[in-house]
């Protein structure tokens, strides 16, 4: 097939990227030039910025086209408009954001969508980024009727080559070892997937030209973060790593964040990280052991040294005070 990426040169993009040359599609990156791959020198990369001109693509033809960087929906419709009908089967890679909060796990595809108080904003933030995905996959639905597209909506994206910074922090701190602060509670849903299975599954509803809208999570409730962190330690921490668990309200109250502590939910248990993967099962998602993925990433880190990415996890001085405070509080 003719694949064209819009992006495709990091993390998500790229492993979608990989995983076509690996199956000898013809492969197209449209990018800024900003992100180059060393793995992706069999792709034919076309320089363009999609916010200012995309003539590039004029008279171009493509068998499948795979959005995984539109954030506003006048970018989904500026490629509609340049494709003008040539580029095959639609994938727009969405995300789990896009979902309102609920009450209760289980959470499916038909579940109530957040809407923006100004459906007309382009700022994207905390605060407007699923709303803003939400009217990128409605114009989508508009440029490309509901057979000629997949929307493909991922949690938590995990893996080798993660620029994200938050679950590499982990990663990192717990392969250091010696006690760790772990933010309760321990059983706070979460959801996560491997970059290369999303990206192997997504390569399947392209080619197979499945329609329609699929959550990209794994594993089936209930999944806690203390399972995640568990996992962790079994797979990459010395044999002097221990997690302690610390209270929710003690940390926010001196002034801890998701930040500090990355995919912290910050005492909520927030059940959109606890959603049905029955139709992505169904549909032929599959995932590698976690090990696995914990394992690969740190080897990543070990061979490539990333760097830390600024404004996620806790300096380690900070951490041991925490710990410190938090072990001779009076109860």
């Amino acid at each position: 097939m003719r694949i064209l990426f819009i992006g495709g040169t990091r993390f998500v993009g790229r492993a979608m990227a990989e995983a076509a040359l690996q199956r000898d599609h013809a492969v197209t990156l449209l990018h800024r030039g900003q992100t180059d791959s060393p793995v992706l020198t069999a792709a034919e990369h076309l320089r363009a910025d999609r916010d200012k001109d995309l003539s590039v693509l004029a008279g171009r033809a493509f068998d499948a086209t795979i959005d995984v960087c539109a954030y506003v929906p006048r970018q989904v419709r500026a490629l509609a408009d340049a494709l003008n009908g040539r580029g095959g089967h639609h994938v727009f890679v969405s995300t789990m954001s896009v979902y309102a909060d609920t009450d209760a796990p289980g959470l499916t595809e038909s579940a109530p969508f957040i809407e923006l108080d100004d459906p007309a904003t382009e700022e994207v933030t905390g605060d407007t980024y699923g709303g803003l995905k939400v009217l990128c996959e409605r114009q989508a639905q508009v440029s490309y009727g509901d057979d000629g597209l997949t929307i493909v909506r991922p949690t938590y994206v995990i893996g080798p080559h993660d620029h994200t910074g938050r679950f590499t922090w982990w990663v990192r701190r717990i392969a250091r070892g010696g006690e760790v602060l772990a933010p309760a509670p321990y059983d706070a849903p979460i959801q996560i997937i491997d970059a290369r299975d999303l990206a192997e599954w997504t390569l399947d509803l392209a080619e197979e030209r499945v329609s329609g809208a699929y959550n990209a999570i794994s594993p089936a409730p209930p999944f806690g973060f203390g399972d995640l962190l568990d996992a962790a330690v079994r797979a990459v921490g010395p044999s002097d790593t221990r997690l302690s668990w610390v209270e929710p309200r003690w940390l926010t109250d001196r002034g801890e964040t998701y930040q500090s502590l990355p995919l912290w939910t910050e005492g909520q248990r927030e059940w959109t990280l606890a959603a049905d993967p029955t139709k992505a099962s169904a549909s032929g998602l599959s995932q590698r052991p976690l090990a696995q993925t914990i394992c690969d990433t740190w080897d990543w880190i070990k061979a490539e040294q990333p760097p830390m990415v600024s404004g996620w996890g806790i300096a380690a001085a900070r951490e041991a005070e925490l710990l410190a405070a938090w072990h001779t509080r009076t109860r």
